[in-house]
Protein backbone atom coordinates (compact mmCIF):
# COMPACT_ATOMS: atom_id res chain seq x y z
CA UNK A 1 0.00 0.00 0.00
CA UNK A 2 1.24 3.79 -0.83
CA UNK A 3 2.14 6.31 1.81
CA UNK A 4 0.10 8.81 2.15
CA UNK A 5 3.40 11.30 2.52
CA UNK A 6 4.63 10.29 -0.49
CA UNK A 7 1.79 10.79 -2.87
CA UNK A 8 1.47 14.05 -4.95
CA UNK A 9 -1.79 15.71 -5.90
CA UNK A 10 -0.83 17.01 -9.30
CA UNK A 11 -4.16 18.66 -9.18
CA UNK A 12 -3.10 21.71 -7.37
CA UNK A 13 -3.08 24.92 -9.01
CA UNK A 14 0.16 26.08 -7.74
CA UNK A 15 2.54 23.09 -8.73
CA UNK A 16 5.80 23.67 -8.88
CA UNK A 17 6.34 22.62 -12.57
CA UNK A 18 3.86 25.51 -13.79
CA UNK A 19 5.21 27.66 -11.75
CA UNK A 20 9.15 26.97 -12.71
CA UNK A 21 8.20 27.35 -16.27
CA UNK A 22 6.31 30.34 -16.12
CA UNK A 23 9.68 31.94 -14.06
CA UNK A 24 11.58 30.58 -17.31
CA UNK A 25 9.42 32.22 -20.04
CA UNK A 26 10.08 35.24 -17.76
CA UNK A 27 13.75 34.99 -17.60
CA UNK A 28 13.96 34.39 -21.46
CA UNK A 29 12.17 37.36 -22.25
CA UNK A 30 14.43 39.39 -20.29
CA UNK A 31 17.28 37.86 -21.64
CA UNK A 32 16.70 37.77 -25.21
CA UNK A 33 15.52 41.97 -24.24
CA UNK A 34 18.85 42.80 -22.64
CA UNK A 35 20.38 41.19 -25.58
CA UNK A 36 18.48 43.07 -28.20
CA UNK A 37 19.68 46.54 -26.34
CA UNK A 38 23.19 45.39 -25.90
CA UNK A 39 23.95 45.01 -29.78
CA UNK A 40 21.96 48.22 -29.81
CA UNK A 41 24.25 50.21 -27.64
CA UNK A 42 26.95 48.71 -29.08
CA UNK A 43 26.29 49.44 -32.57
CA UNK A 44 25.33 52.92 -31.71
CA UNK A 45 28.18 53.41 -30.29
CA UNK A 46 30.38 52.64 -32.99
CA UNK A 47 28.15 54.21 -35.27
CA UNK A 48 28.18 57.44 -33.02
CA UNK A 49 32.22 57.06 -32.36
CA UNK A 50 32.80 56.77 -36.05
CA UNK A 51 30.93 59.66 -36.32
CA UNK A 52 32.88 61.63 -34.21
CA UNK A 53 35.81 60.60 -35.19
CA UNK A 54 35.33 61.88 -38.62
CA UNK A 55 34.63 65.06 -37.57
CA UNK A 56 37.29 65.27 -35.18
CA UNK A 57 40.10 64.40 -37.53
CA UNK A 58 37.94 66.37 -40.70
CA UNK A 59 38.52 63.47 -42.74
CA UNK A 60 36.74 63.95 -46.54
CA UNK A 61 35.58 60.00 -46.42
CA UNK A 62 33.62 58.70 -43.57
CA UNK A 63 36.78 56.16 -42.88
CA UNK A 64 35.90 56.12 -39.22
CA UNK A 65 32.17 55.64 -39.41
CA UNK A 66 32.51 52.97 -41.59
CA UNK A 67 35.25 51.21 -40.18
CA UNK A 68 33.84 51.61 -36.86
CA UNK A 69 30.31 50.34 -37.78
CA UNK A 70 31.60 47.30 -39.35
CA UNK A 71 33.44 46.68 -36.18
CA UNK A 72 30.36 47.00 -34.03
CA UNK A 73 27.96 45.07 -35.62
CA UNK A 74 30.78 42.42 -35.68
CA UNK A 75 31.60 42.56 -32.01
CA UNK A 76 27.80 42.32 -31.18
CA UNK A 77 27.37 39.52 -32.94
CA UNK A 78 30.50 37.82 -31.66
CA UNK A 79 28.63 39.19 -27.81
CA UNK A 80 25.40 37.81 -29.17
CA UNK A 81 26.21 34.55 -30.13
CA UNK A 82 28.69 33.68 -26.84
CA UNK A 83 25.55 34.78 -25.10
CA UNK A 84 23.32 32.62 -26.95
CA UNK A 85 25.69 29.42 -26.17
CA UNK A 86 25.67 29.50 -22.16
Amino acid sequence: MANPKETTNHSSKHSPDKKSSKFGADNAYIKYTGLGFQMITTILLGVFGGMYLDEYFEMSFPAFTAGLSLFSVIASMYLAIKELIK
